[in-house]
C-alpha cells in the first residue's frame, strides 16, 4: 500500500513540478521583455533597437552621428524614446503601391 501512495505522489509532484518549470519559463519571457515606463513613455537601449530594426551597432552609432535617430545620454548611457523611433519609421514609410 505504500508503493501505491508512493506512486500517486511521485505523479502529483512530476505534474506540479512541470506546471512550476512553464511558470518559470513565462516569467523569464516577461523579464527578459519588459521595458519600464518613464513619465508615460517606453525607452529602448541601442541593443534592444538594434534587434528591433535589424541593425548592427555600428550602423546604430552611425545613424546617431548622422542625426537620423534621436537619442538620450545620460551620463555614458545611451537610450531611444520609442515613440521617436515609431514616429521616424512612419514619416519614412514608403508605400510601393
Amino acid at each position: 500500500m505504500s508503493m501505491e501512495l508512493f506512486d500517486n505522489d511521485a505523479e502529483e509532484i512530476a505534474y506540479y513540478k512541470s506546471k512550476f518549470e512553464e511558470l518559470r519559463s513565462r516569467l523569464e519571457l516577461i523579464l527578459n521583455n519588459y521595458r519600464p515606463v518613464m513619465n508615460g513613455e517606453i525607452y529602448l537601449s541601442g541593443e534592444d533597437l538594434c534587434k528591433l530594426l535589424h541593425i548592427s551597432k555600428r550602423t546604430l552609432q552611425q545613424y546617431r552621428d548622422d542625426n537620423i535617430l534621436p537619442y538620450v545620454q545620460i551620463g555614458g548611457k545611451i537610450i531611444f524614446r520609442q515613440s521617436d523611433i515609431l514616429e521616424i519609421l512612419e514619416r519614412n514609410y514608403i508605400n510601393k503601391s
